[in-house]
């Protein structure tokens, strides 16, 4: 609402450039915040609306000072929002509680898809692992792994650092052709 040329919004007032900070940070993260209030609000008719809650409450503190991280802050603010509803209805489900807080672990942490990935890999290098003659796999393991020097290794295990050496090339080879080879484990060749 303008009254002779001058802008008499408070929140437009307060910051200028907010309302393009919003549109570059903020609304291109609707499907994160849609995907956080589904998990983490029971009533799916709602969802929309606490939608637009987060969005004037992360507007309303960007006006007086534009957060650092806009992603956490956002979902922060949703976590917020569910936080005080749930108490405002003096309904404390256990789930929705527990899900709030491993959500809240979560904010910052890989997606979906980077984790199956992760685990995958993990577990394919784990069988590589395995397939590698007892010596061979633990001096990988103390210097890939547990970050020895080869010294240290050669003493702890009683061995020349030149033995410690072959056993590392051999085991990285190994694990190489294991791993990214033509008979890379998990294929049906």
């Amino acid at each position: 609402m303008e009254t002779g040329g001058q802008n008499t919004d408070p929140l437009r007032a307060a910051m200028p450039g907010v309302e393009d900070w919003f549109l570059r940070e903020i609304f291109p993260l609707e499907g994160l915040l849609m995907h956080f209030l589904r998990l983490n609000w029971r009533n799916k008719a709602e969802l929309e609306d606490l939608r637009q809650e987060v969005y004037v409450r992360v507007y309303e503190a960007a006006t007086k000072e534009l957060p650092a991280q806009p992603k956490a802050f956002l979902l922060r603010t949703a976590h917020n929002l569910l936080v005080n509803r749930v108490k405002r209805e003096q309904i404390v489900p256990i789930a929705a509680v527990g899900d709030l807080d491993e959500f809240d672990a979560a904010i910052d942490a890989p997606g979906p898809e980077r984790s199956v990935i992760a685990r995958d890999m993990l577990r394919r290098l784990q069988a590589a692992l395995d397939r590698l003659p007892p010596r061979c796999r633990e001096v990988v393991v103390l210097r890939r792994i547990e970050g020895l020097s080869r010294p240290e290794i050669a003493l702890r295990m009683g061995i020349s650092t030149d033995t410690v050496s072959e056993h590392l090339a051999h085991g990285m080879f190994v694990l190489a052709e294991l791993l990214y080879g033509e008979n890379e484990l998990g294929r049906n060749t």
